[in-house]
C-alpha cells in the first residue's frame, strides 16, 4: 500500500519552474563572454561569493519546503480495508530534516533554552494543596534526569551539533575543492560561508531537537520552526511578485520610450494613474476581493494548505502588478536615450524591423536596468509582506510566514514582561536574507551599470 501521497501546490511548481530557469540562465551565460566577464566581476570579490552562498542556502531551504506530502494513517487492527487514509497535514522534505521540532508542542509560552513554562499555572503537590508554579515544559530539555545539568548539558551538546556540522561542512567543501581547485574565483570565501551556515544550521537542528532554541508562543509552537518555515514564503513572494512585474514594466517602458506619440501617452497616463492610488489601499482590497472568492468556493480546494497557496500565489500577483511604475518609467527614459543614438537612426535608415531594432539594440542596452530592478526590489517585496501581514492583508495565518509573526509579535511585546522571541526570530532570518540581497545587488549594479565603468576610467 501506499504510505505517502505527494502534494503539489502551484507555489511547489512555480518555485522549481524559476530554480531551473535561474539555473538554464547561468549555464547560456557562459556564451555570451560581455555577460560572462561582468558576473565574473561580481563573483571575483569574496563579499560576492560569501553573500550569493548565504542566498543559496535561503533558497535551498525554499525548495525542501517545496516537496509536500500526505502520510498515511495508521490502520486500526480490529477493521481490514483496503483504502488508505491519509493524514489532512501536510508535510515537506524540510520538516523530515528538522526533526520534532513541529511535533513538540508545549502548553504556551517558554522563554528559549527553558525547561519550565513563562507563565504560573495553578498546580497541587502530593497532598493536593493546589498552589501557583511555573510548571517543568514536557518536550525541552525531556532528556535531562536533573533540570540543573541544563547548562552543562548545553555545552556537550552543542559540541556535539558542531561536530555532526564540520563534518559535513568538510565533506561538501572538499569535493568542491577537489573539482574547482584551479579556478581564479575567490573559493575560499565560499568555502568558509558555507562551513558556517552548514556547522550552524547542524546545531540548530540538534540543539532545536531536545531545547527550544527560540522558545514557543502562544499556542506551544516552537518559534525556530516557525522562522524557518518562513524562509520559503519570504523567498517565493520576493520572487514571483518581481517576475510579474518585470514583464509589464520593460515591455511598456520600451514601448513608450520609442514608439514615443500616443504610445507615449497611453503609458503615461497608466503609470500616473496607477501611482496617484495608495498602494497600500489598493493591495489591500485586492487580496479580500480575492478573500472572498475562496470562501465562496471551498469546494475548489481539497485542504486548508491549498487555500492558503491560493491566496498566496494571488498576493504574488497583486503586489507585481501594482508595483511596476518605477521601473517603467525607467526604462522609457532609458529608451527614449537610447533610441536617438546613431546605430539605431542607421538601422532605421536601412529598413530594419522595429521589433528586430527593439530586440537587438535596445533590449541589451536596458539589462543592468532589469538586473538591478530584481534585485533591488526582491528585498523590498519581502518586507512588504511584514508590513501586509501586520495590517491583517498579508499571508494566509495557515502559512507560515515572518510577517505573521510580526503580527502577532506587537501585542507580545505590550506584555510584562515581554515577549521579545517571536519577534526576534523572524527579523534575524528576514534580515540575513535582505541584507545578502542587498549586498549582492550592489555589486550587480557596479558590475552592469555602464555609468559605473565610466565613472572608473575617468
Amino acid at each position: 500500500m501506499d504510505t505517502v501521497k505527494i502534494v503539489v501546490l502551484w507555489s511547489d511548481l512555480l518555485i522549481y519552474l524559476l530554480a531551473a530557469s535561474l539555473t538554464l540562465f547561468f549555464w547560456n551565460m557562459r556564451g555570451n563572454p560581455i555577460t560572462a566577464a561582468r558576473w565574473r566581476q561580481v563573483f571575483g570579490t569574496r563579499l560576492g561569493m560569501a553573500t550569493f552562498v548565504v542566498l543559496g542556502a535561503y533558497i535551498m531551504i525554499a525548495l525542501l519546503d517545496s516537496l509536500h506530502f500526505r502520510l498515511a494513517l495508521e490502520e486500526d487492527p480490529g477493521q481490514k480495508s483496503d483504502q488508505v487514509y491519509f493524514d489532512n497535514q501536510v508535510v515537506s522534505v524540510l520538516d523530515l530534516a528538522l526533526g520534532d521540532m513541529a511535533t513538540e508542542h508545549e502548553r504556551t509560552y517558554s522563554a528559549p533554552f527553558a525547561l519550565q513554562s513563562f507563565e504560573k499555572v495553578n498546580m497541587k503537590n502530593a497532598d493536593g494543596v493546589s498552589y501557583r508554579d511555573f510548571p517543568r515544559l514536557e518536550h525541552a530539555g525531556a532528556h535531562l534526569a536533573d533540570p540543573a545539568d541544563r547548562g552543562s548539558d548545553l555545552v556537550l551538546q552543542s559540541l556535539i551539533g558542531l561536530a555532526k556540522g564540520g563534518v559535513l561542512a568538510l565533506i561538501f567543501v572538499g569535493m568542491q575543492w577537489f573539482f574547482l581547485r584551479g579556478s581564479t574565483l575567490p573559493w575560499r570565501a565560499a568555502w568558509t560561508t558555507q562551513a558556517v551556515i552548514i556547522c550552524f544550521a547542524a546545531w540548530l537542528i540538534h540543539i532545536g531537537n531536545l531545547y527550544h532554541v527560540l522558545g514557543t508562543d502562544q499556542a506551544g509552537n516552537d518559534v525556530l520552526y516557525k522562522s524557518i518555515k518562513g524562509v520559503r514564503t519570504g523567498v517565493l513572494l520576493g520572487t514571483l511578485a518581481t517576475l510579474v512585474m518585470l514583464p509589464i514594466a520593460v515591455s511598456l517602458g520600451i514601448a513608450a520610450g520609442y514608439f514615443k506619440g500616443w504610445v507615449d501617452d497611453v503609458v503615461q497616463y497608466l503609470y500616473t494613474t496607477l501611482s496617484s492610488i495608495p498602494g497600500i489601499l489598493l493591495i489591500a482590497a485586492s487580496v479580500l476581493l480575492f478573500q472572498v472568492y475562496i470562501d465562496l468556493n471551498p469546494e475548489f480546494f481539497e485542504i486548508g494548505l491549498e487555500k492558503a497557496d491560493a491566496r498566496f500565489i494571488a498576493l504574488c500577483f497583486i503586489l507585481g502588478v501594482t508595483s511596476w511604475a518605477t521601473l517603467c518609467r525607467l526604462m522609457r527614459a532609458e529608451t527614449l536615450k537610447i533610441s536617438q543614438l546613431e546605430y539605431v537612426q542607421a538601422a532605421h535608415a536601412f529598413g530594419v524591423s522595429h521589433f528586430r531594432i527593439i530586440t537587438r539594440h535596445i533590449l541589451p542596452n536596458v539589462v543592468h536596468i532589469i538586473l538591478i530592478t530584481f534585485v533591488l526590489d526582491f528585498s523590498a517585496l519581502v518586507l512588504a509582506e511584514a508590513v501586509l501581514s501586520y495590517i491583517g492583508v498579508g499571508i494566509d495565518p495557515a502559512m507560515a510566514s515572518w510577517g505573521n509573526m510580526i503580527n502577532t509579535a506587537r501585542s507580545e511585546l505590550s506584555r510584562e514582561p515581554a515577549i521579545w522571541w517571536t519577534l526576534s526570530g523572524a527579523f534575524f532570518f528576514m534580515f540575513s536574507l535582505v541584507l545578502s540581497a542587498n549586498l549582492f545587488s550592489d555589486l550587480v549594479r557596479d558590475a552592469f551599470d555602464p555609468r559605473t565603468g565610466l565613472e572608473g576610467a575617468a
